[in-house]
């Protein structure tokens, strides 16, 4: 072996790697909404984790990238330190699903059908089917298709490199006593730790001792301790990202940790009383890519049938080594690990835009309650939840932004628009909520009660009022457009309320039957309702628009109120008439009847 098969062997180990980086990278983003739809089955239930974080790892290619998801979800209190125990155990034998995938290089056979399942037979194609994609295809779905067979078939490519460039290492000697080295246990445990430490991906590990192993200088003896030790190496990462998160996150990386170190100590002893009683012929056979690829799926799945039932015990066990505090630590609103899989994130981001949607509307409720009725303690819970809100908003827009510069799909890009959009306006219905607040202070100091025919309108109002934010909130939550579309016909019968009200209490004033100072309140509690309700809209209409790919909000209205020969124009009239039926004042007196 000279010096170019060494530069050979390290261009295909760069190959190796960036190419099973692109192809997870390009997974995550293809399967976003598969990601979605298993995180929102992560629950207590053993099995059922279990197979979460199997199938997220299978998906993304990476158990480091899972654990490190979940460190995320543990330290946002998106789960249990016991729901990631499960996950954690699943992704551990998700990650043996690479090793096959590249123990296809080691294919030899006559037959034609057989030769055809080798990568080299078939990546070509898959490239040239993947390049297509990726430059003449518009559709960002089928540019991420073109990534993935791309990045595996570069992957596959550095994988031939590699085996083609160490092939002549058989016949050196000192390469063949290395691994006679490695025979020791104890060390080729230690070997398989740094290795996968230093590259950070157990899947990456395996794979260069898949590409050592065509050598025929690689026995099972020498490999087994390997495979064990990369299991351990591969907690690094998910270790370093606990580093500053509270301590359940941290918890959750010991708990990786531990996991793979008992599973390590126990089938090692094992494995050497084996080796030491019964020396079976096996160990001293040289090792195939097929071979190494079963020795890896053996041990996760024999790791995780022995501590899946012991996650209780594991459990206690992280606790006892990172104890509790008197203090209580709080959770990170959105972690920036999350970031790593954007996918994931972008649901997060969601959630959490969801949390803040509804905490504007309770708020709002609950000033509108004080006007009726005053509580210093009700006022008190409204101050701290607008509070809450601009914490909200403060951290979403930071996180929205560092997550726009993410590679996301087309889908994952349109939900970052739409909350880049909507958290200034919950943001503001919740500083409504403050001024409907004080609104009702003063009308408990000043004692000031309207009057019966007042209070009847107003009381119309509310229900429209509190009717358009459950509908905004509902359709925001949901993702429904048909919910949104209902938004803005009701905010333009709120419209019609607010100048009716403001009429009638023009005619008391004039009739000497209502004061100014009354006039004053009424008015500031109107011009709130009236924008509360306009906040509404413009969170219903940018769901309408980023989802067609537009936002012009100005020429959608017009469209909309004023358009005669469009469908979403009849609609909009329909459910104007209908909200108009519905909220009408007592002695069936229209709102309508004071525009005209």
């Amino acid at each position: 072996m000279d010096i170019f098969n060494v530069l050979t062997l390290v261009g295909g180990l760069c190959l190796f790697l960036f190419g099973m980086n692109l192809m997870g990278q390009a997974l995550e983003r293809r399967a976003g909404g598969k990601l979605r739809s298993l995180l929102d089955k992560m629950t207590s239930r053993v099995f059922v984790g279990f197979l979460t974080g199997l199938g997220i790892t299978a998906i993304i290619q990476s158990s480091s990238a899972t654990t490190v998801m979940v460190v995320g979800f543990v330290n946002s209190g998106l789960m249990t330190l016991r729901q990631a125990i499960n996950v954690i155990m699943g992704a551990n034998v998700g990650t043996t699903v690479t090793a096959w995938l590249l123990s296809l290089a080691g294919i030899d056979s006559g037959s034609l059908w057989i030769q055809l399942l080798k990568p080299s037979s078939f990546t070509p194609v898959l490239a040239l089917v993947g390049i297509i994609f990726y430059m003449f295809c518009k559709d960002a779905k089928k540019k991420d298709t073109g990534t993935i067979l791309l990045g595996f078939a570069t992957l596959m490519f550095g994988m031939e490199t590699m085996s083609g460039a160490v092939a002549g290492l058989k016949d050196v000697p000192e390469f063949t006593q290395l691994f006679l080295m490695f025979r020791n246990p104890v060390l080729g445990v230690l070997v398989g730790a740094v290795l996968t430490g230093i590259i950070q991906s157990s899947s990456a590990s395996v794979g260069i001792l898949q590409a050592l192993s065509v050598t025929g200088s690689v026995s099972y003896a020498a490999a087994i301790p390997i495979i064990m030790g990369q299991n351990i190496g591969t907690c690094v990462t998910a270790i370093l990202s606990s580093v500053g998160t509270n301590k359940n996150a941290r918890r959750a990386a010991v708990v990786h940790l531990m996991f793979n170190v008992i599973g390590v100590v126990v089938l090692l002893t094992v494995y050497c009383v084996v080796k030491a009683l019964f020396a079976p012929a096996i160990l001293d056979r040289p090792a195939t890519m097929y071979g190494i690829a079963i020795a890896h799926s053996v041990f996760n799945i024999l790791c995780t049938a022995m501590l899946l039932p012991a996650g209780g015990l594991l459990e206690k066990l992280a606790i006892l080594t990172i104890p509790d505090s008197p203090e209580k630590e709080s959770f990170a609103l959105l972690d920036d690990r999350l970031l790593n899989t954007p996918a994931v994130a972008v649901e997060r981001a969601r959630s959490a835009t969801a949390e803040m949607a509804e905490l504007a509307r309770v708020g709002v409720m609950q000033a509108m309650s004080l006007t009726h009725e005053w509580n210093d303690t009700l006022a008190q819970k409204v101050r701290e939840e607008e509070t809450q809100v601009d914490r909200y908003e403060d951290a979403l827009g930071t996180y929205l932004v560092k997550l726009s510069s993410r590679e996301l799909n087309h889908a994952d890009s349109q939900s970052v628009n739409t909350l880049l959009h909507t958290i200034s306006d919950f943001e503001r219905i919740s500083d409504h909520s403050v001024n409907l607040l004080e609104s009702a202070e003063e009308m408990h100091t000043k004692d000031i009660q309207f009057s019966q025919d007042a209070r009847d309108e107003l009381q119309v109002l509310e229900d429209a009022v509190q009717d358009i934010l459950n509908r905004t909130t509902d359709a925001f939550h949901k993702g429904d457009l048909h919910l949104a579309s209902k938004v803005e016909p009701l905010e333009a019968v709120v419209n019609e309320l607010v100048r009716a009200i403001k009429a009638h209490h023009i005619a008391r004033l004039q009739a000497g039957n209502c004061s100014i100072e009354y006039g004053f309140v009424l008015d500031d509690l109107l011009t709130n309702y009236e924008r509360v309700c306009d906040h509404c809209s413009n969170v219903a209409v940018a769901q309408i628009e980023v989802a067609q790919d537009s936002f012009d909000t100005h020429a959608y209205l017009n469209e909309l109120r004023h358009g005669s020969d469009t469908k979403e124009s009849e609609e909009f009239h329909r459910r104007l008439d209908r909200y108009r039926e519905r909220y009408l004042f007592p002695e069936n007196q229209s709102a309508e009847d004071f525009d005209k």
